[in-house]
């Protein structure tokens, strides 16, 4: 017989509606990243078979190109510097430092040949027809042909630059704070070089037919002509106007439909404790991994930190040939991955007995075994990035040693395995949640019926977290030859798992929590986590475009990126908006016992909205993102503390943030970036008060940034 709490709920109107537009919006997003995967795929910048110069001679191959790609990886380079603005700002940024470095060698090229002379020896009216001849040359070259044909002034600044990155990777440079790439020899040095020079040729020749350059002319550079695109204009202000419609509509459907006093039964299935099952009482030492992980983190961002003020030593002990800076990074950004992995691992293996109210046979073994392969994963993967990067593991670097890509850099083998961790979790977790063969059957007939419970969300968000980290491992047994794709895939991840996965399971597991011990019914828990939800995935799943913009990615991620990345700033106003509720009621129930707990997760919902809303993932970063591309500032020398491909200023750069503000024109910062990085830029153009700088420094190198 149906019980009076599904009666009311089966009668909700409003949760009705919510389910099944939480459903078309789930199959909508995804069919639509679905899409702009295969658009990605045909317009990802090319790979001619071969460079040549105007006599013939070839100076990079397809082959050398790929196998560069691979040596960029091998010597995880990308945790020391970026590459299309995506990676470490510790030190330069490949492809924008490398653009200019071209860009001048040309020039200089084009003035001995046509002049006799250097550049700087010229007139001033000479110096600006060589720089036009430069930006034809480098505008000129055609990617989408089989030989690209390379003018010889072009061809000559490209065979001296190469043997310069060469001989960069291979020397230690203790000053910037570089250890040299132990992983490759004079070989694939040469072949990751290739690959750079490469990735900064598709920053400025053109798509065939157009004035833009493959990556949507990024990096902004005058000197070679790259200038704003009217797209990144048009939608930098129509996502600003879509922001304050999208805030008023949110807070109208709340207001109108899941604001209503709450009348209807309760369900408080945690109202009282029971007697730890023998499963939950082994789920203690998870936590005490997640602790010693966090612990981990703080202590590696410390030594980070001090890299940034003093990049030969750490106070006087050269660490930097045992300990170099992208082996840390690894380890201060991925313990976070992993621990947050863990934490949600525990707290559903703790819950799911809870709710269930009693114990799946077995279940306590199962975890202890999920617990101890999980530690060897983890430990495996950290002794792999280390021995990776120092060249101990050679031929098996990609399986068993770093991958080199930020936050996924697991070797292969443990990514595996780590993929497998989560979906023996997702087991365990559905069979705690229906440890009987009539539970189960109850729960499968309301799914299928279309009664969406609780439950089933909170279990489908452990499927949700474990499919999505398998599209990092793409392709699984090899190396993808595009920088653009793999890229691509990373944000599967890294996106994802944030913008969505993450929002997923913490909503559906904060709005049970809230019903089971008797703050709300269970329709209006229902009603509050389907909207929510919906919420996530329009802005967490197509919003993954705003990583997108200038990675030689397609034109369509500039108003996709643009419009629906605001959107995920919308579930954490929710999630505040819900939290000043929940604490009202907290408050109104003198005899619940649980208010400290209580007080601590809704004090997480606020920090939540300020730190990713406010100054990481929402408002003002997506403010700042915006001002940014419209001010269009420009990096190409040694310190680039600037990250103009996503324009994460106020979580990646506060202090580039109000320079921004405060100035009135684009800023190329060539040539302005020396020892002092921002703060010389800051003093040198006069933009803020100097009492301001050391705040703006301390929060970015708080990110270990």
């Amino acid at each position: 017989m149906r019980t009076q709490i599904e009666i009311q709920r089966d009668k909700d109107p409003v949760s009705n509606v919510l389910k099944w537009l939480l459903l078309a919006v789930a199959i909508i997003t995804f069919a639509a990243l679905g899409w702009t995967t295969v658009v990605t795929y045909k317009e990802a910048p090319p790979f001619p078979d071969r460079f040549v110069s105007d006599g013939g001679t070839v100076l990079m191959s397809a082959t050398d190109i790929q196998a560069g790609k691979a040596g960029f990886q091998k010597a995880d380079l990308m945790d020391y510097g970026s590459l299309y603005g995506t990676g470490s700002y510790f030190g330069e940024d490949y492809t924008a430092q490398n653009l200019a470095r071209l860009a001048t060698l040309t020039e200089d090229n084009i003035a001995k040949a046509e002049h006799g002379k250097p550049l700087t020896s010229l007139a001033p009216e000479q110096q600006a027809g060589v720089k036009v001849a430069m930006q034809v040359e480098l505008q000129g070259v055609d990617l989408s042909k089989q030989v690209a044909v390379i003018p010889d002034a072009l061809a000559g600044a490209i065979t001296v630059l190469q043997g310069r990155i060469t001989g960069e990777l291979l020397r230690h440079d203790f000053a910037k704070g570089w250890t040299k790439a132990y992983s490759l020899d004079e070989q694939s040095a040469r072949q990751t070089a290739a690959f750079l020079i490469y990735s900064s040729l598709t920053t400025v020749a053109r798509r065939p037919g157009t004035q833009t350059s493959w990556t949507q002319n990024w990096p902004f550079e005058p000197l070679v002509g790259n200038t704003p695109t009217t797209s990144t204009f048009q939608w930098t202000w129509m996502s600003f106007c879509f922001t304050f419609f999208a805030f008023g509509a949110v807070l109208f459907i709340y207001e109108r439909y899941l604001n209503d006093p709450d009348d209807a039964s309760m369900d408080p299935v945690l109202a009282s404790f029971r007697p730890l099952t023998a499963s939950q009482r082994r789920v203690g030492k998870y936590f005490l991994v997640v602790a010693a992980l966090l612990l981990l983190q703080i202590l590696v961002g410390a030594i980070m930190a001090h890299y940034y003020t003093d990049r030969t030593s750490f106070y006087g002990i050269k660490i930097d040939q045992y300990l170099p800076f992208n082996f840390l990074r690894d380890v201060h950004i991925q313990t976070p991955i992993v621990w947050i992995g863990l934490s949600w691992i525990g707290a559903a293996l703790f819950l799911a007995p809870a709710i269930s109210g009693r114990e799946a046979k077995g279940q306590g073994i199962l975890v202890d075994c999920l617990f101890w392969v999980t530690l060897l994963i983890v430990a495996g993967a950290f002794v792999g990035n280390y021995l990776g990067i120092m060249d101990y593991i050679k031929e098996g670097w990609f399986w068993f040693g770093n991958q080199g890509l930020s936050y996924i850099q697991l070797g292969r083998f443990w990514q595996i395995g780590f993929f497998a961790g989560l979906i023996i979790w997702s087991v365990l977790v559905f069979r705690a949640l229906w440890p009987t063969r009539d539970t189960l059957w109850n729960a499968t007939r309301e799914f299928w019926s279309g009664r969406i419970r609780l439950e089933h969300l909170l279990w489908a968000s452990t499927v949700n977290i474990a499919v999505l980290y398998a599209f990092g491992m793409i392709p699984l047994t090899g190396i993808e030859k595009s920088f653009t794709i793999s890229d691509f895939w990373r944000w599967w991840v890294v996106h994802l798992w944030v913008e969505q996965s993450f929002e997923f399971f913490a909503a559906a597991i904060t709005a049970y929590l809230l019903m089971a011990t008797g703050l709300v019914s269970r329709k209006l828990a229902e009603r509050s986590v389907y909207f929510e939800i919906i919420l996530i995935f329009l802005g967490g799943v197509v919003g993954t475009g705003h990583h997108l913009y200038w990675v030689g990615e397609p034109g369509l991620w500039v108003p996709l990126g643009s419009m629906y990345s605001f959107i995920e700033v919308l579930p954490l106003v929710l999630l505040v908006t819900e939290a000043i509720k929940n604490r009202r009621l907290i408050k109104a129930a003198p005899q619940f016992k649980y208010g400290l707990v209580y007080t601590y997760i809704i004090g997480a919902a606020f920090w939540n909205f300020v730190g990713a809303g406010v100054f990481g993932g929402g408002t003002l970063k997506c403010a700042a993102r915006q001002l940014l591309r419209a001010r269009h500032i420009s990096y190409s020398q040694s310190r680039p503390y600037v990250s103009v491909r996503r324009l994460r200023a106020v979580e990646d750069r506060p202090d580039l943030f109000l320079s921004a503000l405060c100035c009135g024109r684009p800023v190329p910062v060539r040539g302005k970036i020396g020892e002092g990085g921002v703060l010389t830029l800051q003093r040198w153009h006069g933009f803020v008060d100097f009492s301001q700088l050391l705040p703006q420094r301390l929060a970015a190198v708080e990110c270990g940034l």
